[in-house]
C-alpha cells in the first residue's frame, strides 16, 4: 500500500491538510500502546526482521489517505506467550479509534501483519550489582 497525500479540506477561513506521515505516527503510537506488542517491524529486508524502537513510529506503518477515508497496514513483532489474534484485534480497534478521534477521517481498514515473535532474554546483573565474594 502506498502513501498518498490527502486533498485539501476547504473551510470558511482556509484549508486543512493532514500529511500521511501524521497518520502513520498516530497509527504507530496506537499500535505500541497495545500490551503484547514488542515493537514495530521494518519488514523483511534480506530475510531479517528489524525491531524498531519508539523513534521510528512511522516505520512499519503504511497508510493510504483520501480526503475522507484512510486505510492502514501495520507490521509488528509480538512478545512470546501472548495470543496473537487478541493482540491483532486490539491493534485494529486502537488504531481505528485513534485516527478517527484525532483526524476525523473514517478508517475503512486496519491490516495487521505479524512479522516475528520476540523472546524475552533474562537480564544480566550489572557489574555493580554482583556481590563480592570473600575467599
Amino acid at each position: 500500500m502506498s502513501t498518498i497525500a490527502a486533498e485539501y479540506e476547504k473551510t470558511d477561513i482556509g484549508t486543512i491538510q493532514i500529511a500521511p506521515e501524521v497518520i502513520e505516527v498516530i497509527a504507530g503510537l496506537a499500535t505500541i500502546e497495545v500490551n503484547g506488542v514488542a515493537g514495530m517491524s521494518g519488514g523483511f529486508a534480506g530475510g531479517i526482521v528489524e525491531l524498531l524502537g519508539r523513534k521510528n513510529l512511522s516505520k512499519g506503518v503504511k497508510v493510504e489517505v483520501g480526503q475522507r477515508e484512510a486505510a492502514v497496514d501495520v507490521s509488528i513483532i509480538v512478545e512470546y506467550g501472548n495470543r496473537i489474534p487478541e493482540i491483532a484485534t486490539e491493534i485494529q480497534r486502537n488504531v481505528k479509534h485513534s485516527i478517527e478521534m484525532m483526524t476525523g477521517l473514517h478508517v475503512i481498514e486496519v491490516n495487521v501483519h505479524i512479522h516475528d515473535v520476540h523472546f524475552k532474554t533474562p537480564e544480566k546483573p550489572e557489574e555493580d550489582e554482583i556481590p563480592y565474594r570473600v575467599k
